[in-house]
């Protein structure tokens, strides 16, 4: 009576880690773009939200605590100082640079949570990531790297299945 096993072919041809690696890597290969498309299209947009919501008062949503408050939205008081002092972008003065900054943090990351435009809303807020990492914060590639990556990301693979764009594509397709 034989007892000994045959090892599988992946780890014959290649040896016992390259094949765990290769088996590892076919695993990797089956998460479906929607899981990370959403995933990527939820991080990047609370990261957005987050950072208009700073900027105005009278309109707040807290996705993680369900927590809504209505009011006419308007600037934080600070705001404007902050881009006059700290932020200070060029050829933008800073109360225009105020409103365009909480303006695009509010449309962008919900367009992008819905999946409708993404494309255009990512380009957007690299954009705006590109100018944060230029002119306010450069010594913060290390997030403004990882915001690009994400924006980069629903670029070029698209917002999944589980968007809007995606049903409109399908609808009229």
């Amino acid at each position: 009576m034989n007892t000994r096993t045959e090892p599988s072919s992946a780890t014959t041809a290649h040896g016992l880690i390259p094949g765990l690696m290769h088996r590892f890597i076919a695993v990797c290969r089956r998460i479906p773009h929607t899981l990370v498309a959403f995933v990527a299209r939820f991080s990047i947009a609370a990261v957005f939200w987050k950072s208009g919501q700073t900027k105005i008062e009278g309109f707040a949503v807290d996705i993680v605590s369900q927590e809504f408050t209505l009011g006419w939205p308007r600037l934080s008081d600070s705001v404007v100082d902050l881009f006059r002092d700290e932020y200070q972008l060029p050829l933008i003065p800073p109360e225009i640079a105020a409103i365009l900054a909480a303006f695009a943090e509010h449309l962008f990351p919900l367009l992008i949570l819905l999946g409708l435009a993404t494309r255009l809303s990512a380009l957007a807020l690299l954009g705006m990531t590109l100018t944060i990492q230029l002119f306010v914060y450069p010594d913060a590639y290390p997030t403004h790297g990882t915001w690009a990556a994400v924006l980069l990301l629903l670029m070029v693979h698209g917002p999944g299945k589980l968007s809007l764009d995606h049903w409109i594509a399908r609808r009229y397709a």
